[in-house]
């Protein structure tokens, strides 16, 4: 065999292997995992319904935090934190997210808390509980609670950075169907009632963690509806809680954590017993299976994130007199929040005209992009971000970090109803609706954190 045909195989052989070689090695990932119970020791007040009149009786299934890890190849850290409770008070946040950098020099951009919103976990707004007229009043209790759910997540995210190990990260979705949006027109405005021509996002997002040895070690998933099945005076994670506890079962080993997208006016249906909770959450992770078994997009580096808060403006607040004229409303509710208002006057305080509202962006290399925003999302913002921003795959939660209240868009907040304003006469922070601006503000922010 001369030489030039030794040369000539060894050119081919060398051109075929380059072209069977992938452009580039997939990402090896670390990957930590942690879970804790958080169902409340003693009774409490339960959150969500302003409706209930005693606190819990019990629980019918435990409430969890559960914690994801994930470091790339560069060393670059994000925290997902995710939580069976009604959902995340600023004042938690900031707390938190200070200790974890100075325990684990984990920086804020790298922490993300997501709260499932289950209406059958405890109330802890720090120091405050319902009562009868409506108000929120001092309660030893919540504030109790709340201490020790910080101790347990800060403890929670050191045992998920602790035991990082080698995994590969992908993403696929799939769907599921009982979700529907919930703001039906009447003639008399818009009713809280199943509304199935209305705007949903049934879309069931998933990324895959699996260990080097090609084993699945956890999954996170998201999906955009209230956790309303149940209005219960047991805790309980309703559809989520039920979503989790079912994959784990049928995956032992597996961790399931949930991740409630822009749900703030959409709500399970059919609702309000335990079998109706548990089928769906047999439905939700049942689409987790099924978007585990499509073709997967794997996910490289490098990690990034953002976060930042911005400004979103009050519309004006009423005057002392329209105030005033509110005590003597039919509504409790509105009389209660005028008296509340009223009081902060007399004290000498200014009513806020501003609120600091989190915006945080997670991407994977260029293959998927996480947003993540503070309070009750509507809908509209996952819908019109998917449409906006660049990349293959886009993933909106809402109920991120701070959940302050319902962030309507646009059109909601010039229809009106619960989520448009209404709901914010239970608040005992804000003044009134949001300005108009909210919805652009908040856009503008996502873009400028996602380039």
């Amino acid at each position: 065999m001369n030489s030039r045909f030794l040369l000539c195989l060894l050119s081919i052989l060398t051109a075929c292997v380059s072209f069977a070689a992938p452009a580039s090695a997939p990402t090896v990932w670390k990957v930590g995992v942690a879970t804790a119970v958080i169902t409340p020791e003693q009774a409490m007040w339960m959150a969500g319904y302003a409706s209930r009149t005693n606190v819990s009786q019990g629980k019918f299934d435990d409430l969890h935090a559960k914690a994801l890890a994930i470091e790339d190849e560069r060393g670059g850290r994000m925290v997902f934190v995710t939580l069976d409770l009604i959902g995340i008070p600023r004042t938690l946040r900031k707390s938190l997210e200070a200790r974890a950098q100075k325990a684990w020099q984990l920086p804020p951009e790298s922490l993300l808390l997501n709260a499932s919103h289950t209406h059958s976990g405890p109330e802890f707004r720090f120091g405050r509980a319902p009562a009868d007229d409506g108000d929120f009043k001092p309660s030893t209790l919540g504030d109790n609670y709340g201490r020790n759910i910080e101790e347990k997540l800060l403890k929670l995210i050191g045992t998920a950075l602790e035991t990082r190990a080698p995994s590969r990260l992908a993403y696929s979705f799939a769907r599921a169907g009982f979700a529907m949006n919930r703001r039906l027109p009447t003639k008399a405005g818009f009713a809280n009632s199943p509304y199935p021509e209305g705007p949903v996002d049934q879309s069931v997002p998933v990324l895959r963690v699996e260990g080097a040895d090609g084993k699945l070690r956890a999954v996170l998933f998201g999906y955009a509806c209230h956790n309303t099945t149940l209005a219960l005076y047991q805790f309980s994670g309703d559809y989520a809680g039920y979503a989790q506890q079912y994959f784990e079962a049928d995956h032992p080993g597996v961790t399931a954590l949930f991740m409630l997208g822009c749900g703030g006016d959409q709500n399970p249906y059919p609702r309000g017993t335990v079998d109706l909770a548990q089928k769906h959450g047999r439905a939700l992770a049942t689409a987790v299976e099924a978007a585990l078994a499509t073709t997967l997009k794997s996910l490289n580096g490098p990690l990034r994130s953002a976060y930042a808060e911005v400004q979103i403006d009050y519309a004006p607040a009423p005057t002392r007199e329209e105030f005033t004229a509110r005590l003597a409303s039919k509504d409790r509710y509105e009389a209660s929040h005028a008296k509340r208002m009223l009081e902060r006057l007399d004290k000498g305080e200014k009513l806020p005209t501003q609120y600091p509202y989190p915006v945080q962006v997670v991407r994977f290399g260029d293959a998927l992009t996480m947003v993540a925003l503070g309070g009750e999302v509507v809908v509209d913002y996952a819908l019109r971000l998917k449409q906006e921003l660049a990349g293959p795959a886009v993933w909106v939660a809402g109920y991120s970090n701070d959940v302050m209240g319902y962030i309507p868009s646009v059109r909601i907040l010039k229809e009106g109803g619960y989520e448009g304003g209404g709901a914010m006469r239970f608040s005992t922070t804000h003044p009134g609706p949001w300005a108009e601006s909210v919805e652009e503000r908040i856009v503008s922010k996502v873009r400028e954190l996602a380039k």
